[in-house]
């Protein structure tokens, strides 16, 4: 914007404008700076960039100005309407990488060393899982994989095991729509001195404000509902230790070569510039095809946090603006149902990954949780039967219209 001394009241408002800074060539659009390095006048401004915690013109492995904007924007959008301990509104730096998995590796190993522990819970994402299980544990960092709807239990872990240094949290979660209490799990690590970290990539910061609660950390895979169009892979780490964030979690960010690059930055940020119009589309086709699978004889069970008799219902009408855009369920006949189900779509699109404009099915037995053991996914919930949808912004007339012929027959 012109004048920078402008302050956007509104949350659209805020995804279109926040984080721009005018273009000295003045172009309306933030240019994807596509270079590797930049060149120095002196000797002396390059000495002072070297020596800046904002190493934003040095090399883009370190930082860009595409990153840069992107970075602020998603900011802006997690402190939206916050105010830290002094009552000023909320701070936070974010770090691009180049996906999600990347950022959570710099989440993890800027945080952690070997001989601590990190606490989480059942049904995570499989790529978290496996990298809790078979990358941390390999560096001497054991996982813990607990209900942490059991408070009292969960307290008595944090209260026994000096060894856990960070509670991370997976809301709603990855395929069963599981939510746990963000309020309450952040009160007691900070009475035992835990850190906290949330992976808000289900619900985005329009749907959820996890730093309203006073977590040290949000991550995002950017590759689902903030690109929102499915074409580009992106991940985002934010914190509200700024020093922190640009002193050892920039470091390991950089050692780890996890960094974006400035077309998919660019990308992103138009993506994050149409967030509240997506979504409210989303999180109002999904209530509906929700309802209309709830009705449905061929359904057993749908996971949805819209829903009364779903075990999170309060939790998440406690901590969410909306359900949101995603759920899984599963059909009467099993697995072999629910493979003539998804061979017999003929809209929805038979993908992985989530958060496009248009309806995505997939089965995460044999696609996102492949790689998990199967007798860990029937405890988490993930059954061999059990179908995930990220629900589009499609005619809802014509989403309904697909998955009711899709059904017919089972």
């Amino acid at each position: 914007m012109s004048n920078k001394n402008f302050t956007c009241s509104g949350w659209s408002s805020t995804a279109i404008h926040g984080g721009h800074e005018p273009d000295p060539n003045s172009s309306h659009i933030t240019p994807i700076y596509a270079t590797s390095t930049f060149v120095f006048d002196t000797a002396e401004e390059g000495m002072e960039r070297f020596a800046s915690l904002d190493k934003e013109k040095v090399y883009s492995r370190w930082g860009n100005p595409t990153f840069k904007e992107c970075e602020q924007k998603i900011a802006a959008l997690e402190a939206f309407g916050l105010t830290d301990e002094a009552g000023q509104p909320l701070q936070l730096k974010a770090l691009l990488h180049a996906s999600g998995q990347a950022a959570m590796a710099t989440l993890f190993f800027s945080t952690l060393q070997a001989g601590d522990k990190i606490l989480s819970h059942h049904s995570l994402y499989g790529g978290t899982f496996e990298l809790l299980n078979k990358v941390l544990a390999n560096s001497g960092i054991q996982p813990i994989i607990e209900d942490l709807h059991d408070l009292n239990k969960t307290e008595e872990w944090l209260r026994n095991d000096p060894a856990i240094k960070m509670i991370h949290i997976e809301t709603p979660a990855n395929p069963t729509i599981q939510c746990v209490d963000l309020e309450a799990l952040t009160a007691l690590a900070r009475q035992y001195g835990k850190l906290v970290s949330v992976d808000n990539t289900f619900a985005t910061p329009y749907l959820q404000q996890p730093f309203r609660y006073g977590v040290d950390f949000v991550f995002h895979s950017t590759t689902k509902f903030l690109n929102g169009h499915g074409t580009a892979i992106g991940g985002v780490l934010l914190g509200r230790d700024i020093h922190f964030m640009k002193t050892k979690a920039w470091k390991w960010h950089a050692l780890l070569g996890g960094n974006a690059n400035p077309f998919d930055a660019y990308l992103l940020t138009q993506g994050i510039k149409t967030l509240e119009l997506r979504m409210e589309r989303h999180c109002h086709n999904a209530m509906e095809v929700a309802h209309f699978l709830d009705q449905h004889p061929a359904i057993a069970k749908v996971n949805y946090t819209g829903l009364p008799s779903h075990p999170d219902y309060y939790i998440s009408a406690k901590q969410m603006r909306h359900p949101g855009p995603m759920m899984s369920f599963e059909l009467q006949g099993g697995l072999d149902a629910g493979k003539q189900f998804i061979n017999n779509l003929q809209m929805c699109t038979r993908a992985v990954s989530l958060g496009t404009v248009d309806t995505l099915v997939s089965h995460p037995a044999s696609m996102s949780h492949a790689g998990v053991s199967r007798e860990d996914r029937l405890l988490f919930g993930i059954t061999d039967g059990l179908i995930r949808m990220s629900v589009g912004i499609e005619n809802i007339e014509d989403i309904l219209n697909d998955l009711s012929q899709a059904l017919t027959d089972l």
